[in-house]
């Protein structure tokens, strides 16, 4: 018995050991502050995918735009991470306004799919005389890889789009300001899959600048940044760590087993050591 009680403490060890990097990377993986994120905040949108004003995750954005008008910005999200995209809108006075208006926030990925949110108030109605609304779309994980035929979002440049859905026609064209800012969690190695993209889908990454006095032309740089780090698509993930740790936990276990059986099958009547 005290063999078995060596060996799980030992076992017990092991996989402290094994997992304590675990903790300790993901504590200290580095999170936007707030103050980072709002010294070059942007006070612009674009109006389609090609103008999309790139913003970087927990970085706020706002816009000065009439109504009708569609607004465009772009943030990266690798693998791994989830997004949680949030606007809100400040409305023209009510004295000014004809009725109720609808506005909706659409998140697009590298593709151009529009990506299903998970939760939030993706769509929603503002009274004649609300002063603002607030609408929220929560995107699933972000996969390194998935099927040709599935519509999984992967890693790369991701577009949202903010506009009003549905308003009297009086009323196209009054001034609203509106503020846009996109939270990304990343979920670890719980996320992970087999395999990974090539490349992230980023706008303009395989795209070529014309050429020019005979000189070959060379990749234009996509203007969207990258994720704190780089892309880390289909690299290492702390899902190592813990198979590692249950490997070894299953080891020792096995041993532990092996000891314990081979202790109590020895015959009462020989002496120790025979």
């Amino acid at each position: 018995m005290r063999t078995v009680r060596l060996l799980t403490t030992a076992a017990v060890l092991a996989g402290a050991a094994l997992l304590g990097p675990v903790g300790t990377a993901l504590a200290d993986s580095p999170t936007p502050s707030p103050s980072d994120s709002a010294e070059a905040a942007p006070t612009e949108a674009g109006t389609s995918f090609r103008t999309a004003t790139a913003i970087t995750p927990g970085q706020p954005a706002t816009a000065d735009a009439s109504t009708g008008d569609y607004l465009y910005w772009v943030l990266p999200v690798d693998a791994a991470q989830r997004a949680t995209v949030k606007a809100k809108v400040t409305l023209p006075p009510a004295a000014a306004r004809h009725g109720a208006a609808t506005w909706r926030v659409d998140v697009y990925d590298g593709l151009r799919r529009r990506q299903a949110c998970r939760y939030g108030a993706q769509s929603r109605a503002a009274d004649r005389d609300a002063g603002t609304v607030e609408l929220t779309c929560a995107l699933r994980t972000v996969r390194a890889w998935a099927e040709p035929w599935s519509n999984d979002p992967l890693p790369g440049a991701y577009y949202v789009r903010l506009t009003v859905a549905d308003l009297p026609q009086e009323d196209l064209g009054q001034p609203v300001h509106a503020e846009v800012r996109a939270e990304v969690s990343d979920e670890g190695g719980a996320a992970a899959v087999d395999g990974s993209l090539a490349a992230p889908l980023v706008p303009g990454a395989g795209a070529a600048t014309p050429k020019e006095d005979g000189v070959t032309p060379s990749p234009r740089p996509a203007a969207l940044h990258e994720p704190d780090g780089g892309w880390s698509s289909g690299r290492w993930s702390d899902r190592w760590l813990w198979t590692a740790a249950g490997g070894a936990l299953a080891a020792l276990a096995g041993i532990a087993g092996y000891r314990l059986t081979r202790g109590t099958g020895r015959p009462s009547h020989l002496p120790p050591g025979a």
